[in-house]
């Protein structure tokens, strides 16, 4: 493991020009359901080999860029806080220090830790900013960038409760933008922090409940972090264009095959998750057993509200879809149509009803899917962070996501050929990543 050491720590300010903003922004009870697991983190690394600016530059580089992209948002500068009065949870957009920004530097060659598919996660952890998020107020923001051997690393820490995936890589592409010298809005939708947009029945009061619930001490916030995080291995896997489209075919025939054909032919994600639900299945659970398993992933729901919500919403709206077979299912012959088939019909409930089971946290500590027994999934292959987090200096060689907690997580982006889906997987036994790994290996060796 490689050390990082903390150069400075600046805060960058919001520009005197920016909008004026409320007081407060509420968290809707979408976003306060996300208060006892807060922590989304990203990093992006890049090899120097393609020739980077002086560390010195980049940083001046990266904070007035920063300084510019706050002032459209704004509230990423603000404090999480707990208003005592009413029970809410809020965004206190005035109570601002500016975002704080770390400069580092680290031993760590950036070429190896962009190319390794097994990871290095203590170098990884080191490679994002720390926030306290444990107890109210906290900060909802922070940003690194690290000197490696070779490279560069930036790192993005953001609060789950104020931003989702989309929410984050849309604020990465307009500071990514404004660093290359462009507009910082122009890169992508304005941002907008209205949370009276999302129309969700008695939604303050549920919000509030939701924080009775799940965060009781207030301001003190029991985090739920999974014991087992430091000892999980992770890996990741690129599923190329041609293996993305042999691996729709294969489902598609697999199904017609057994009389079981899908009702659609599988998207890319239906596909790669299916694909991976089948092989975790395979490596944890027998083919004897009699029970379920489950798989529950999270959909963006902006478009599927009523009214549609604009793509610029920044937030987190998300809801839970849970899938459940019985593992023999998956360890048939139509195992991949079986699944597939499984995702795609959890996805048209959700579009049916978005907020039918957006309350995801509640079945899982009320002991309704057994976590032994659970694949989650995170992340999508619309999210592109290679295409949008391009700072000046050439598209990143590896984005990863830092905050995995349990065995059998799975993280998805876009894959660095714009067309292909990069797929980081976490388990707590070694021989059960290997065993996923050799039934990758094999798939992608099927032509």
């Amino acid at each position: 493991m490689s050390t990082a050491r903390i150069i400075d720590v600046t805060y960058v300010a919001v520009p005197a020009t920016a909008a004026q903003l409320p007081e407060t922004i509420k968290l809707t009870a979408l976003e306060a359901l996300w208060l006892p697991i807060p922590v989304l983190q990203h990093v992006l690394l890049y090899d120097g080999a393609a020739g980077l600016p002086p560390f010195d530059s980049v940083i001046r580089s990266l904070r007035s860029s920063l300084a510019a992209t706050l002032a459209s948002y704004a509230p990423l500068a603000g404090k999480l806080v707990h208003l005592k009065d009413t029970g809410d949870v809020a965004i206190a957009c005035s109570a601002s220090d500016g975002v704080k920004f770390v400069a580092a530097e680290s031993d760590a060659d950036a070429r190896r830790l962009a190319g390794d598919e097994v990871h290095d996660i203590q170098t990884f952890q080191q490679l994002v900013p720390e926030l306290d998020m444990s107890r109210l107020p906290t900060s909802v923001l922070a940003v690194q960038a690290t000197r490696l051997h070779g490279g560069l690393a930036i790192g993005v820490t953001v609060h789950h409760g104020v931003a989702d995936g989309r929410s984050l890589w849309m604020f990465v592409e307009s500071w990514a933008a404004a660093c290359r010298g462009e507009s910082p809005g122009g890169a992508t939708a304005t941002p907008c922090f209205d949370r009276s947009v999302i129309k969700f029945p008695d939604g303050e009061e549920v919000a509030r409940s939701i924080l009775r619930k799940g965060s009781p001490n207030l301001p003190d916030v029991a985090m739920i972090v999974g014991e087992e995080r430091t000892r999980l291995t992770r890996r990741t896997f690129t599923v190329d264009a041609h293996h993305l489209e042999r691996l729709k075919q294969r489902i598609v025939g697999v199904g017609e095959a057994h009389g079981t054909p899908l009702r659609r032919p599988p998207s890319s994600f239906v596909a790669v998750v299916a694909m991976a639900w089948t092989f975790l299945t395979r490596c944890k659970i027998s083919a004897a057993d009699d029970g379920e398993v489950f798989l529950i992933f999270l959909a963006d729901i902006r478009q599927r509200l009523d009214p549609p919500v604009d793509p610029g919403y920044f937030g987190t709206c998300l809801a839970a879809c849970v899938a459940r077979l019985p593992a023999r299912d998956l360890h048939g012959a139509a195992a991949l149509a079986a699944a597939a088939s499984a995702v795609q019909e959890e996805i048209r409930k959700m579009a049916e009803d978005p907020l039918a089971s957006w309350d995801f946290l509640s079945l899982v500590m009320e002991g309704k899917i057994p976590l032994d027994r659970m694949m989650n999934v995170s992340g999508s292959p619309g999210f592109r962070p290679y295409d949008v987090g391009d700072f000046g200096w050439g598209k990143p060689g590896r984005t990863e996501p830092i905050t995995m907690n349990n065995d059998g997580q799975m993280a998805l982006v876009r894959a660095g050929d714009g067309r292909g889906v990069q797929v980081s997987i976490s388990l707590l036994q070694k021989p059960h990543m290997d065993a996923f790994t050799s039934q990758f290996l094999q798939l992608q060796s099927l032509e």
